[in-house]
């Protein structure tokens, strides 16, 4: 198991390491004209040059890159070119609204993918059938418009929700669930979808092989089968469907947010690319990719602890 959690370490590091360079190298060496955007059409040559060289952007950029990269690693990465606050700053705050809604998110979807899952394989028939009507419409749905929808629906309309803001958890545990409610079912229902139907898959591939139905022969009760067996041996299929969809969640979120004017990385990250705010920009990727890659790593180790096997590869 140390072994398996060394290589996922260092193979977390590297990914994170490869996409910052690409990322950086992408916003600073293709942007060939970043200040334009900031000062507008009307600026001088002799104003676009101070503010270039305040930027530091009149030097090569893999000058810039190395700078980037050692105050990164110190946990300062950089100063807005809008506001000029710092960017670790401002992070700080948005990461814990976009982090708090993912985390929600993939719970309430593994939660109900799991059990719908397991139903439908378990009781089969019209229990089945709804679970794939289910997945269709989940599917289906796009998430802005079922945000949209709940927003109007269950915030303006019925009043049982706010249909916009955010209250922090410190203020109040009560209006922090309000407020994420909404969005969190938004965000949870494709993915529900998608997990109930892995879930379902594995279950029926696992009831299928020859140790269930030696366990059943044998007298043990079903349940229990279900519980210490089946779905030990289903969870590694479930987990890796649970990881690639928390990816798409945090994209997800990104919309989400601005439906319901949370203050998350969301609003930023439009705010910033609409802004030409590069440092910024710099940040909310690496944010998220270390959000990804956090995450990945620690279903990866879980998984690893469930199902020996998969750390021998």
């Amino acid at each position: 198991m140390l072994r398996y959690t060394l290589v996922k370490l260092v193979t977390a590091a590297i990914l994170v390491a490869v996409v910052s360079t690409l990322t950086f190298f992408m916003l600073y060496g293709a942007n060939s004209d970043p200040v334009t955007t900031m000062l507008g059409e009307t600026a001088t040559a002799e104003q676009i040059a101070a503010r270039e060289a305040e930027l530091g952007l009149d030097r090569p950029v893999g000058e810039q890159f190395a700078s980037w990269v050692t105050a990164a690693l110190h946990g300062d990465l950089g100063t807005s070119w809008s506001n000029r606050q710092p960017v670790a700053e401002t992070l700080a705050a948005r990461v814990p609204v976009t982090l708090g809604l993912a985390i929600l998110a993939i719970i309430v979807s593994a939660v109900i993918g799991i059990a719908l899952g397991v139903a439908a394989a378990r009781f089969r028939g019209w229990v089945d059938v709804l679970l794939q009507v289910v997945v269709i419409v989940g599917f289906a749905l796009p998430a802005f418009w079922f945000a949209t929808l709940l927003s109007t629906t269950f915030g303006l309309q019925l009043g049982w929700f706010p249909a916009l803001g955010y209250i922090k958890p410190s203020e109040s545990i009560g209006g922090w669930l309000s407020t994420v409610t909404l969005p969190v079912l938004a965000l949870a229902a494709g993915v529900a979808a998608a997990i109930a139907q892995q879930v379902r898959n594995s279950v029926i591939d696992v009831e299928r092989r020859d140790f269930v139905r030696a366990l059943t022969s044998r007298g043990i009760g079903s349940r229990r089968i279900l519980l210490a067996h089946t779905l030990r041996n289903a969870a590694p299929a479930a987990l890796t469907v649970i990881s690639v969809q928390f990816i798409g969640l945090l994209g997800g979120a990104i919309i989400v947010e601005n439906i319901f004017a949370l203050p998350g990385l969301g609003a930023l990250a439009i705010d910033a690319t609409t802004l030409g705010d590069v440092p910024v920009v710099m940040g909310v990727m690496l944010v998220t990719v270390l959000i990804v890659v956090v995450v990945n790593l620690a279903l990866d180790l879980i998984q690893g602890v469930i199902n020996p096997k998969a750390r021998v590869r």
